[in-house]
């Protein structure tokens, strides 16, 4: 699946369009490399996202096309979570 698409329906980002220029802007690494938004995502897949002064990690549990708003959350795994302060 898709870096955007993924992002999106793991309810990470409420829109696709935000997931997308995320990712175009150089702050999503898939496995410690840069990603574009149409990156494939897998399960296992370890990612990093820069948004603003926070950074969040976490890891690839699940991939579905769809899901429900209490499934969501059950896609990945949080590894970290941290703000930085500029």
């Amino acid at each position: 699946m898709r870096l955007d698409k993924y992002l999106k329906v793991s309810r990470l980002f409420k829109r696709r369009s935000v997931a997308k220029d995320i990712a175009e802007d150089d702050r999503v690494f898939i496995n410690g490399r840069h990603a574009k938004p149409s990156s494939e995502v897998q399960p296992g897949d370890e990612i990093k996202i820069v948004y603003g002064m926070k950074i969040l990690r976490f890891r690839v549990l699940i991939v579905a096309d769809q899901a429900k708003k209490d499934d969501a959350s059950k896609m990945y795994e949080i590894l970290e979570e941290t703000r930085t302060e500029s």
